[in-house]
């Protein structure tokens, strides 16, 4: 007879992992307040609950003590109810959803969820030569993603990825190592493990083809989640609510970037926006590389002043700049080189990383002779963030943290909190955390723009927004870029995007141009940055290009209610703004390798040119939906591949049917946004019986401004019954929002015959597209009902 055991856990920031291999002994079961420990002959395990979908798993070594931080964890405790089960030869610990089972004699560890076996443990924990590993079963068909930013395809399965953060300059369609390398594996069998432990290593998938995960590690905890969800938004949502949840970026961060490597003086950077400007071509930020506290690429890293011939007067121009609606964003680095104007000042502070000695670590790299800033070091944060409080009281907008891997970070190196290799992968994660909560403290008012190169699980929570590094600007570095950015915002990290038209080389290829930035439009940043010898700005490419250009970033711009609300959604549930299309066909195992037709947000169906000279390509529409070309409303039946012919000015882009679709009129940046006035697209689809949308609005820059009462949704309707289309539009506001009057031109697209009757209201019917619009002044928070009678 088993005896049955109630617990109420209360769920707090660890839970841990148990190890299996042949010589492990189980020998007790103790349930406490807040977790479940199993001992067993050579240590001990630890399971803690996070919810229902998700159960934390640590193993402490007999002879070790428990190690609760965690880099990552964000999600706050909360209770949960467990079942203890104890048999003779297996104990089982159940929540609600989520299950552990424990045979005892041979040991072993198994996980499922509503009854279905996820995974278990293999050999469990066990420690080599070189690494301790905790490995895992698989199953022979399972498809695994993850492991952070490669360029590999979008089944990881068969690699053993390098945990070590390390830029890749100018790969293309293949990268095995890159700035972000996350411990965190999907699997196609929809769950997640998160090995949450910082120290470097390797996470291996399969390699050998033994139906094995192994984690390798060099130290550090033995610690890891699995979560569960019922489909690939819950699992992501459960994943991100454990890790943290990105903040809103303000809203000008959607706009267009000027950016290059790099605007060598004060003069060149107000220049090249009047140019946007004369061009009438968006523009909302511009970036200055490092150029801006040194005239020469080596031996001024670290300054961190700007120079006083090339940038006289940085004060006025970062003022001149924001008159015009334009932000100014300015690079930072880590190192601090022994020829800097704050080499002296560093040491004398011990602000830097240290040999074992003491003394600060001195090395050579690219840029010259450096330190490097130990940003573990509460002395050392306080430093480097006073000089980022300094210029953000000039004005400066957004930061870029650049070489934050770090770059160059030798082994031997001692930080405040370990070696460089225990802390190497969360180097940028601590950066941006760094400059997060220095916002929070000094400026709690502004939304931080933080553009890093490099970080770890959870740097979402700190507002980090992830680049692909110095991709090269080939057709082979594009056709890498969807794949790296589906796959990162899987792992929490929404907004990875990549240098658009390429970084690396002086290669002037302007339909590669055009395409990487109409690829852009459906991409989370919209910011072209490559090195100086081809500019990047449209503004100085030849007309054509300039002119197709400009049709892509004034796109880009009329999205800005969508794209906003997406960013939204992120925040809320993590979400990603890019989306596999197995998301929305779990069952069919070949969209699993699928990166070169994606979804942008709920429903939008993207299909970039990835080759050059190509007349027509073969998309794929989701079953479930039908779709209609964004550009020419032409109507494609969901559930098959069809080849679709290419034009110059677009790429193929589809919307749902049955969608609703809010655009605004270009603008030159977002200072003049609002919502006083806009279109909103109805895709009409007889077989969509109803079908609805929010649109999210705020002010775009207050932190927190939904928790705060400050935003409005826009809640739209449709419903089709009785050959009546009938659309409700609702206005929903915070506590603390103040509403304003909503003109909004209702355009319904596949309208095949005038309509009988639109009651209540004027109306134009225009017979050559099949587009009825509707002019609909909303002056409250009533509801509006329009019904149309066909």
């Amino acid at each position: 007879m088993k005896n049955l055991k109630l617990v109420f856990l209360f769920i707090s920031f660890s839970f841990f992992l148990n190890a299996q291999n042949s010589q492990r002994k189980f020998e007790s079961i103790t349930a406490y307040k807040t977790y479940v420990e199993v001992k067993t002959n050579d240590g001990l395990y630890r399971f803690q609950p996070y919810g229902n979908e998700i159960i934390e798993t640590s193993f402490i070594p007999r002879g070790e003590k428990f190690q609760p931080n965690s880099h990552a964890l964000a999600l706050k405790p909360q209770f949960v109810e467990m079942k203890l089960i104890e048999g003779t030869l297996e104990t089982e610990i159940q929540m609600k959803n989520i299950s552990v089972k424990i045979e005892h004699t041979p040991f072993k560890v198994s996980y499922y969820y509503k009854g279905n076996l996820l995974t278990s443990e293999k050999n469990g924990y066990s420690k080599n030569e070189s690494y301790e590993v905790l490995d895992f079963n698989l199953t022979d068909n399972e498809i695994l993603f993850g492991g952070g930013a490669r360029a590999l395809g979008m089944n990881r399965r068969g690699n053993r990825l390098q945990l070590y953060n390390r830029a890749h300059y100018g790969y293309e369609t293949h990268s095995e190592l890159m700035n972000f390398t996350i411990p965190l594996v999907y699997s196609s069998k929809m769950y997640a493990i998160h090995f949450d432990n910082a120290p470097i290593g390797y996470l291996d998938l399969d390699s050998k083809k033994s139906n094995t995960l192994s984690y390798e590690t060099i130290s550090g905890r033995k610690t890891y989640q699995v979560i569960a969800g019922d489909n690939w938004k819950k699992l992501i949502e459960n994943y991100v609510t454990l890790t943290g949840k990105q903040p809103m970026i303000p809203r000008w961060a959607l706009g267009n970037f000027s950016s290059r490597f790099g605007y060598h003086s004060q003069n060149e950077t107000i220049q090249t926006i009047e140019k946007f400007q004369e061009e009438e071509i968006p523009v909302d930020a511009i970036i200055i590389d490092l150029y801006w506290f040194g005239k020469e690429l080596k031996g001024t890293m670290g300054n961190f002043e700007f120079d006083k011939d090339s940038f006289p007067n940085p004060k006025k121009m970062i003022s001149d700049l924001s008159k015009k609606g334009v932000k100014t964003i300015l690079i930072t680095e880590p190192f601090v080189l022994t020829t800097s104007s704050k080499w002296d000042e560093a040491v004398e502070k011990n602000i830097l990383g240290v040999n074992d000695k003491g003394e600060p670590y001195k090395y050579d790299f690219y840029f010259g002779n450096t330190g490097i800033i130990d940003i573990f070091k509460p002395e050392s944060k306080q430093w480097f963030w006073d000089i980022y409080k300094k210029y953000t009281n000039y004005g400066v907008a957004g930061w870029w943290g650049d070489l934050g891997e770090p770059e160059v970070h030798p082994s031997d190196l001692l930080h405040a909190t370990g070696t460089a290799d225990e802390v190497h992968n969360i180097y940028g994660h601590n950066w941006a955390k760094l400059v997060f909560e220095g916002y929070q403290k000094d400026f709690p008012n502004q939304r931080p723009f933080i553009l890093m190169r490099a970080g770890y699980s959870g740097s979402q929570q700190y507002g980090l927004i992830p680049w692909s590094g110095d991709v090269n600007r080939t057709w082979g570095g594009l056709q890498s870029q969807p794949e790296i950015a589906l796959q990162m915002g899987m792992q929490g990290l929404g907004f990875m995007h990549s240098d658009l038209g390429g970084f690396a080389g002086a290669n002037l290829d302007d339909e590669l141009y055009t395409r990487w930035l109409q690829y852009g439009v459906f991409q989370p940043i919209y910011r072209p940055h490559a090195q100086e010898d081809v500019p990047s700005e449209p503004v100085f490419r030849e007309p054509i290009t300039k002119g197709l250009a400009k049709k892509s970033i004034e796109l880009r711009y009329s999205l800005l209610p969508y794209n906003y609300t997406l960013a939204f959604q992120n925040n809320q549930k993590g979400t990603p703004l890019m989306r596999p299309l197995f998301f929305e066909e779990m069952g069919n195992a070949k969209l699993f390798t699928n990166d070169k037709t994606y979804l942008w947000g709920e429903n939008i169906l993207v299909s970039p040119v990835l080759k050059p000279g190509l007349k027509q390509q073969e998309v794929y529409f989701p079953s479930n939906s039908n779709w209609f070309n964004f550009y020419t409303d032409k109507k494609i039946e969901g559930g098959k591949t069809v080849s679709v012919k290419l034009a110059e000015e677009s790429i193929p882009t589809y919307v749902r049917g049955g969608a609703f679709m809010p655009m605004i009129q270009p603008i030159q940046n977002t200072s003049t946004y609002n919502l006083n006035s806009f279109d909103l697209h109805f895709y009409f689809d007889e077989t969509v019986l109803e079908s609805e949308y929010e649109l999210y609005n705020d002010d775009g820059e207050t932190p927190n401004a939904f928790e705060k009462g400050k935003y409005e949704i826009l809640e739209f309707e449709s419903k089709f019954k009785n050959n009546t289309l009938r659309i409700e539009i609702e206005p929903e506001l915070g506590e603390n929002y103040q509403f304003s009057s909503k003109l909004i031109k209702l355009i319904v697209h596949n309208i095949s015959k005038i309509p009988r009757k639109v009651r209540g209201y004027e109306f134009t019917y225009h017979r050559e597209n099949k587009v009825l619009e509707i002019p609909v002044l909303v002056t409250n928070t009533k509801e509006k009902t329009i019904k149309i009678k066909f």
